[in-house]
């Protein structure tokens, strides 16, 4: 359950995980629009990097025809490759944690399927159990004396999938937030990197990094659309925070004593 509490919060805002396009999508139809390399195989622009690890158009490249493919994992690979010999090259790194918040709605989908498996898999039981109240409904409820066996394996496939899609998201987050955190480095006063790099802070669970970007991407832009949220997620960012740090300071009294 605090995985998932955790994990909801993070994809929710501005439209990760709901079906909305949001602020990456435009930004990455954005920057596809009018690239090269869309005409060489996929095969060959590899076979390319391999012989030439240095060569940063070949990389560039590369990430073109997975993007092409919408196949956003490896395109974020690519790019990753790209910026690491062109570290100034913002485009690039928009377009980098652009493609890793792509992978995360990837994996938040994942997630929400296997949570839902579960789910109905618990539900069909509940259906065809028999009285909780007799010999029989006990036992079936009690899993140190009956087992369904079809069941189990179901159910722990279901959470097996459901923690790997978490990790994979999370993992997603990270990068979307390393990505922006070097474009912001570049361009501080780019009100759409701040914000971009608050929401995959927020999702990834790195909450100070958050608070820090939205409320540089407030001053920079104050009488922004979006403004409002921002405020009610900043509010609900230090509200966690406070929680935390109210919550640890007590068990380090008790230590202490």
């Amino acid at each position: 359950m605090l995985l998932a509490v955790v994990f909801g919060l993070g994809f929710v805002f501005l439209g990760i995980g709901s079906g909305s396009t949001g602020i990456s999508q435009a930004l990455q139809q954005a920057f596809n629009f009018g690239h090269g390399g869309g005409g060489t195989s996929i095969s060959s622009l590899e076979r390319k990097t391999e012989k030439h690890p240095k060569d940063a158009q070949a990389w560039r490249d590369l990430a073109t025809a997975y993007e092409t493919k919408q196949q956003a994992a490896n395109a974020a690979t690519a790019l990753k490759r790209y910026v690491t010999l062109r570290p100034k090259d913002t485009s690039a790194l928009a377009e980098l944690g652009s493609e890793y918040s792509t992978e995360a709605q990837t994996y938040a989908t994942q997630y929400q399927v296997a949570a839902a498996q579960g789910q109905n898999q618990g539900s069909a039981g509940d259906v065809f159990a028999p009285p909780s109240s007799s010999p029989l409904g006990k036992a079936f409820n009690d899993p140190n004396i009956l087992k369904d066996p079809i069941s189990s394996a179901v159910q722990s496939a279901a959470s097996t999938a459901e923690n790997t899609a978490f990790q994979n998201y999370q993992t997603a987050q990270i990068g979307a937030m390393s990505a922006y955190r070097q474009l912001v480095a570049l361009t501080p006063d780019d009100a759409n990197a701040q914000l971009q790099l608050g929401q995959a802070a927020q999702a990834a669970n790195a909450s100070q990094v958050a608070i820090t970007a939205y409320e540089k991407f407030l001053k920079l832009a104050p009488h922004d659309p979006l403004a409002a949220q921002v405020k009610s997620q900043l509010t609900n960012l230090r509200s966690q925070l406070a929680a935390q740090s109210a919550a640890v300071t007590p068990s380090k009294k008790s230590s202490a004593k």
